[in-house]
């Protein structure tokens, strides 16, 4: 298997994180032209990472259909619970990522990149952080993000609360587990599971590299 893959990325980390946790051999690529390339498009016609290339040539992308796949290939390690119930309450804990913490935070990111965004949108975007980090805090689990299993719900959240503890004091706001305790306590396990330990030490080394740049 062949992972299409930027280290930086949340949503590939996001996905090698369940690769490590299950075990799974697989290669990691830059995608060919770079992201959005014609040449990327090929293989992924929406251009973007992770896509996952099978050894019969499909290909899968998006980071939550890639795991789901893992989750049913790969059965070891589960990270997903048995039950229905509870299996909807980690597809819900990924689903609040992808659609509500994730998204203010990507809107001020081409900061980043040297272009010009409006003072009253920073803050506004500030705001929508801050308040579904707090709705994360009033939900998250112990010792794992849904509770007593490290789940796919851990695997979404842990590289954003990376980029967030990173990238916030730059746009103006306190760090994510400022004032969130059962969070800070969440993200001191995630910084010793050995699959997070690794996913987001490759985040790291890229962020550095980055920031040389």
């Amino acid at each position: 298997m062949k992972l299409y893959n930027l280290d930086l990325s949340n949503f590939a980390t996001k996905t090698r994180i369940v690769l490590y946790e299950k075990g799974v051999d697989f290669e990691k690529a830059d995608p060919p032209g770079g992201m959005g390339s014609a040449d990327y498009k090929k293989l992924n016609p929406v251009g973007k990472i992770p896509a996952l290339q099978l050894d019969n040539g499909q290909v899968i992308p998006e980071s939550e259909v890639i795991n789901e796949y893992l989750e049913d290939k790969y059965p070891q390690n589960p990270m997903l619970p048995k039950d229905a119930e509870g299996r909807a309450v980690v597809r819900g804990c990924s689903r609040f990522h992808d659609l509500y913490l994730e998204p203010p935070l990507r809107a001020v990111l081409p900061k980043l990149f040297g272009q010009k965004l409006d003072d009253q949108f920073i803050a506004d975007k500030m705001t929508e952080v801050n308040s579904r980090l707090d709705q994360l805090e009033s939900a998250i689990g112990s010792p794992w993000a849904t509770g007593a299993n490290f789940s796919m719900g851990d695997a979404a959240l842990a590289p954003t609360i990376f980029f967030m503890i990173n990238m916030l004091p730059a746009f103006g706001s306190k760090g994510p587990l400022e004032g969130r305790p059962k969070l800070a306590a969440w993200w001191a396990n995630i910084q010793e599971r050995p699959s997070t330990k690794k996913a987001i030490g490759e985040q790291q080394a890229a962020l550095n590299a980055f920031m040389k740049k």
